[in-house]
């Protein structure tokens, strides 16, 4: 397999984890307090990756690495989690995910600022279609206005594609994984300590779905899945591997529909395919 299909792989596998990083939460933010949830969910990954690191001996990163390596953390591993948390208190995880379409555009336009990619005008004809099918799907939907929620989530959009670009530009020099561990390592200490500081009083009526979803986000959205979406990007390219985050509404609607009961439009298959459409002509005119 040549480098580029294995990054569309790679990238494939990052999104589908990361489809459950909206509705997985939404059972605990109802019983945790959001900042716990940021904090807990980034140090249970923090100490995950500084063992992955000290198992695999890696070498401390460059100190011209480390400016970049913070943006990564404040993006990806405090900034999204917590505003996302923070919005899911005022909008529904299916309203939420539908500015995760927005995310690609905002990958896409932070691949050229950091990571140094000119994709043909074609792409951003793609690009602002996939989008434009995502928002409008949304409209049809009938979802129901928070500006809190939405400038909440507008907010989450913005610093997660600079923590993606940044970090997927890193991961040609340190590697996938290693980025990620390294992030979550140097955000450790301060979410250890927010993680006691916002500890609840008790954890008593605190039910199975909301300790399913704090392990979910810890495990698979914080850790696993960047370790399969940073080496697709610097693999296949920013901009254009970006793109398969058009399909992620779909995956996470589907799976409030089936985890939360949440009420979906039959017409998400049909806009599904036009947005596949247009993944597959950014992809195209990418480079």
């Amino acid at each position: 397999m040549d480098k580029t299909a294995s990054g569309w792989l790679n990238g494939f596998v990052g999104v589908l984890i990361f489809s459950g990083s909206l509705p997985a939460p939404r059972g605990a933010v109802a019983e945790f307090d959001p900042t716990f949830l940021t904090s807990a969910r980034a140090a249970i990954a923090g100490l995950l990756g500084l063992a992955m690191l000290v198992l695999f001996q890696q070498k401390r990163p460059a100190r011209s690495d480390f400016l970049s390596l913070v943006i990564v953390a404040l993006g990806v591993v405090v900034g999204f989690p917590l505003l996302t948390a923070l919005a899911l208190k005022h909008v529904t995880s299916a309203n939420s995910i539908i500015f995760v379409g927005l995310l690609p555009l905002a990958t896409a336009i932070f691949g050229v600022l950091r990571g140094g990619e000119r994709p043909r005008p074609a792409f951003w004809l793609f690009s602002c279609i996939g989008s434009a099918l995502v928002a409008g799907f949304a409209l049809m939907q009938g979802v129901t206005a928070s500006p809190v929620g939405d400038g909440l989530m507008l907010a989450a959009i913005i610093v997660c594609g600079l923590g993606y670009a940044e970090g997927a530009a890193l991961s040609r020099r340190l590697g996938g994984w290693q980025v990620i561990c390294w992030a979550l390592a140097i955000s450790l200490p301060i979410m250890l300590v927010l993680t006691f500081a916002t500890l609840p009083s008790s954890f008593a009526g605190v039910g199975s779905g909301a300790w399913m979803g704090l392990a979910y986000v810890s495990l698979f959205s914080m850790l696993i899945g960047f370790v399969f979406w940073y080496r697709g990007l610097a693999q296949g390219g920013i901009a254009a591997v970006g793109q398969l985050q058009l399909l992620q509404p779909f995956f996470g609607l589907a799976l409030a529909a089936s985890l939360l009961h949440e009420q979906v439009s039959p017409l998400m298959i049909v806009v599904t395919l036009g947005v596949v459409a247009c993944v597959f002509g950014a992809k195209k005119f990418a480079r």
